[in-house]
């Protein structure tokens, strides 16, 4: 099978899956890439277990969030507050919590996806004409202002990834010994990996994930009739995530862990492998982080209008001035890091970092509603749904303290 036909092939599955590419655009972006090549090569794949915990947790997330979008026909905001006690202000924090965590990751998302094209095509250039470049494209995309567009783009672009991470990761294949040794388990209990922690569940377990899946679900029409497929949707999301992640944990575990290097960012170890790998696989996980930063600049434009829609009457309206003045400010917001040439390794990490502060009350918030028979009837949650929501909540509270202990330290430092 050719490189052109794994592709198709690849981008007819994730367009089965549907709203499941929205969640991997929000997921998977240059900030897992970074995230995930700084574990691998540090830690080889002893923090695998943390990346599965994170993966499971979000794909019950999804599947929760599903079926109540399935079965009542209500988005998030829109049904948090119509059934909820004090529904405006749990609203208002998630919606806040949100955004501000997704706006928080444009920046270094941005910076290190312009950082990608200057290095894969050699230009001679600053990172901030790259990045306006970018951003100017990808609004320009925006004012096409139909969900279905937008969902072929990031099919595409997912596609992409996928394919080209799976490549690197049969190129980079090491002997069974080196591979054994990498997957001994870490335990996190210093600084540095407990930053790692936190920073793998902020970009996996990724709150507008479940939030805006709502919305998508109602944009595909899904029904009750359909919690089996949403349910599949949900599983196979979440799986590929575990996949891609994997995979760029394991190149930068087999390739330079083994050899004893470490990296600060992603592009230096595109520079590190050439050396090891030579230029092929040096210029497939370029391509493979470069459609990674791509599919996650979309979604994340594109978060604030969506949950405004949610908030006011549970509508995907992506036509409408509203929507196309906020993916503006949204972008210009995203070439502030990139103007001010901060530390993209330092920004993309603490980014992240910040996305775990709303997963507690987003886990809360859909355990409370999949449990109210009068909105769910026979479609409630029941004893398996409601253990795993329970360990997600737990999951969410441990790993919100190792965030707030990180920033913490990392700003009093």
């Amino acid at each position: 099978m050719d490189a052109a036909a794994g592709l198709g092939r690849i981008r007819r599955v994730l367009a089965a899956i549907g709203p499941g590419i929205f969640a991997i655009g929000y997921t998977i972006g240059t900030g897992s890439v970074t995230s995930m090549a700084k574990a691998g090569a540090d830690y080889g794949l002893g923090l695998l277990w943390v990346l599965a915990l994170s993966c499971i947790f979000s794909g019950v997330l999804m599947s929760a969030y599903g079926r109540f979008a399935a079965v009542t026909g209500e988005t998030t905001l829109h049904g948090v507050i119509r059934f909820l006690p004090h529904g405006r202000w749990i609203a208002a924090f998630v919606f806040l919590g949100v955004v501000m965590g997704q706006y928080t990751c444009l920046g270094g998302i941005m910076i290190l996806t312009a950082g990608a094209i200057r290095e894969t095509f050699a230009l001679q250039v600053g990172t901030f004409p790259i990045a306006c470049a970018i951003m100017a494209v990808m609004y320009a995309l925006m004012l096409v202002g139909r969900y279905e567009f937008f969902e072929r783009v990031l099919t595409f672009f997912v596609a992409l990834m996928v394919f080209t991470f799976a490549v690197s990761a049969f190129v980079t294949w090491p002997e069974a010994s080196v591979a054994g040794k990498a997957a001994a388990p870490v335990l996190p209990n210093d600084a540095a990996s407990l930053l790692m922690l936190a920073a793998f569940v902020g970009t996996t377990m990724a709150a507008p994930t479940f939030v805006t899946r709502p919305l998508i679900i109602r944009e595909k029409g899904f029904g009750a009739a359909d919690i089996s497929r949403e349910r599949t949707d949900a599983a196979v999301s979440a799986t590929l995530m575990f996949v891609v992640s994997g995979t760029i944990m394991a190149v930068a575990a087999w390739t330079l862990w083994a050899n004893g290097k470490s990296i600060v960012g992603v592009l230096d170890m595109a520079e590190t492998l050439q050396p090891l790998m030579g230029r092929f696989a040096v210029a497939l996980f370029m391509c493979g982080t470069l459609a990674a930063g791509l599919s996650s600049v979309f979604p994340i434009m594109m978060v604030a209008p969506l949950l405004a829609g949610d908030w006011r009457d549970g509508r995907m309206r992506t036509d409408t001035p509203l929507f196309r003045i906020v993916c503006l400010a949204a972008a210009i917001w995203g070439l502030v890091v990139p103007a001010v040439g901060s530390n993209p390794v330092s920004v993309t990490i603490l980014a992240q970092i910040s996305n775990v502060f709303v997963l507690p009350l987003t886990v809360v918030v859909i355990m409370w509603l999949v449990n109210r028979r009068d909105i769910m009837g026979r479609y409630r949650a029941g004893l398996m749904m409601n253990a795993m929501l329970a360990a997600a909540f737990a999951f969410s509270i441990a790993v919100a303290y190792v965030g707030a202990k990180t920033l913490s330290a990392c700003f009093a430092g």
